[in-house]
Parts: C-alpha cells; sequence; structure tokens
C-alpha cells in the first residue's frame, strides 16, 4: 500500500501535545504536522527521543538553537516532508520495564496512523543517550516495523528483546564519551552489523585533538539494509561541530548525517 489507514481522511490530530493510553498508564507526545500537510500523500513518520533527563518539549523546540534543532535538526532536515513525534519517557527517561515503552510506540503508530497519511514503510527512530538506548531497543524489538535507526551516544539501556533481525542502523559516538563509552557504541553496531551480513571491520576513527569526524559506511550488508558508522572527536554530546569541541544544534554535521541516511529509503 502507498499509505496508512488514515490516508484521504480529515485529519483530527493537530500539531501538539496528545496524550494517549498506553500499558495502563497516561503517556503524552509532542506531534508536528508538515506545514501544508496532504491526507493523500503518505509521509516519512519519525519519532525523536529524548536523552535521561529531557523533554518532549526540548526535543519539539530545539531547546537553545531553536527550531533548527528541532527534532534533533529532522525537522529542518525534511522539509515539510515527514511527520514528527517526541515522545515523553515516565521519569525523564526510556526505562522500558516489562518492555513498555515499546507497547507505548506501538500504541502512538496505532494512534498517529489512524489518523494521518503515514507510510508503513518509512518508519524512523532516532535519540541521543537514553534516547538512543531507546532506539536501539526498538532496533532490536521492531525491526519489520521501522526501516531505519540512528543512535547517537547510545547504549543498551532500555533493553533489546529480539535483536536478530536486520533494520538500516547508523550509528554516531564520541571518542572521548565518559558517560555512555564509545566502546558501548561499538556494539550496539556490531549487533546490526552481523544481523544486516555486514562485512566485518574496524571502522577509522579521528584521534584526539583532531576535531572532526569520521563516517564509514560498511561494506557487504543485504541489499537495503546498511549501516553506517560515526565516530567523532569529542564528548557525550548529539550536536558536534567540527573544528570546535563546542556544539550546536544549529551547525552540527550529525543531522544532515541522518537525514540522508534516512532518505535513502523511498
Amino acid at each position: 500500500p502507498s499509505g496508512g489507514t488514515g490516508c484521504g481522511k480529515a485529519p483530527t490530530l493537530y500539531n501538539g501535545t496528545h496524550t494517549i493510553q498506553s500499558n495502563g498508564k497516561s503517556r503524552q507526545f509532542i506531534l508536528r504536522l508538515p506545514a501544508n500537510y496532504n491526507n493523500n500523500n503518505a509521509y516519512r513518520l519519525i519519532f525523536a527521543f529524548h536523552w535521561r533527563g529531557g523533554t518532549m518539549q526540548e526535543i519539539s523546540s530545539g531547546g537553545t538553537s531553536g527550531s533548527a534543532w528541532s527534532y534533533y535538526g529532522q525537522q529542518e532536515q525534511s522539509n515539510n516532508s515527514a511527520i514528527l513525534v517526541a515522545p515523553q519517557g515516565l521519569g525523564n527517561g526510556w526505562g522500558n520495564a516489562g518492555g513498555e515503552d515499546v507497547t507505548f510506540v506501538d500504541d502512538m503508530i496505532r494512534r498517529i496512523e489512524s489518523d494521518l497519511c503515514v507510510n508503513p514503510r518509512q518508519r524512523f527512530a532516532l535519540g541521543f543517550s537514553w534516547g538512543g538506548g531507546m532506539s536501539y531497543a526498538l532496533a532490536c524489538a521492531r525491526a519489520t516495523v521501522f526501516r531505519a535507526v540512528a543512535v547517537i551516544a547510545g547504549a543498551q539501556i532500555s533493553g533489546c528483546s529480539g535483536g536478530t533481525q536486520p533494520i538500516a542502523y547508523f550509528g554516531l559516538h564520541g571518542i572521548s564519551d565518559n558517560v555512555l563509552s564509545i566502546g558501548q557504541g561499538r556494539g550496539l553496531r556490531d549487533t546490526f552489523v552481523r544481523n544486516n551480513g555486514c562485512n566485518a571491520q574496524n571502522p577509522p576513527e579521528p584521534g584526539a585533538g583532531s576535531r572532526t569526524h569520521i563516517t564509514t559506511a560498511y561494506s557487504g550488508c543485504r541489499a537495503g539494509y546498511p549501516v553506517q558508522w560515526a565516530a567523532f572527536d569529542n564528548g557525550h554530546m548529539p550536536g558536534p561541530v567540527d573544528g570546535t569541541y563546542a556544539e550546536s544544534g544549529i551547525t552540527t554535521w550529525t543531522k544532515g548525517e541522518i537525514w540522508r541516511f534516512f532518505a535513502q529509503f523511498s
């Protein structure tokens, strides 16, 4: 099908905060529709998960970087070609106890796609830190539901139910991350290097002091299931900027590389 069951319907969902019941709990998310939303156009659906202690409002607003960094920059990069979702974690985290956060995602998809026009082959997830861990949990548990994930400075902290099926995977990590080590990020990546049938390798990573990043696309992966790895000379952050140790959601390279990784699946 070109789109889900919400296609052709007059939408009742709107930009802003929505509340649904999931697993017996009241859960919230912020929704952002493309400007000039067309209910006959099947859009990408992108979930952006906040970090530990973060909020859906910070994801939606872009924080101090503003709209250039909304949804980790995917609002800007997608240029009205995606429906964006910022879910709120319980206790501002993604503990995913008993799989309840994965169930929450299932319930959000059901609610959104019954009302809005989504391409069911174009669902994506990304996040930083614990939000990266949640995106990894979805790659493990919902590899057939999501087309690709991007995990920024993540680790296995939201679980990995399943974790044996292929899914397009992009990992990004700082070489001097002292919160979740780059070794943890490599471990997540290597799960999908195996699942996707890629050739095992140790991708080059930038040296300390280089203030740059190196992105590697793995070779030999199954058609449609690429794995990409970006290591950068910085610490625990989602918006590194080459040439400096500052970070900025306005000038970071991560948002463009993540968008290009997602956008290759048309």
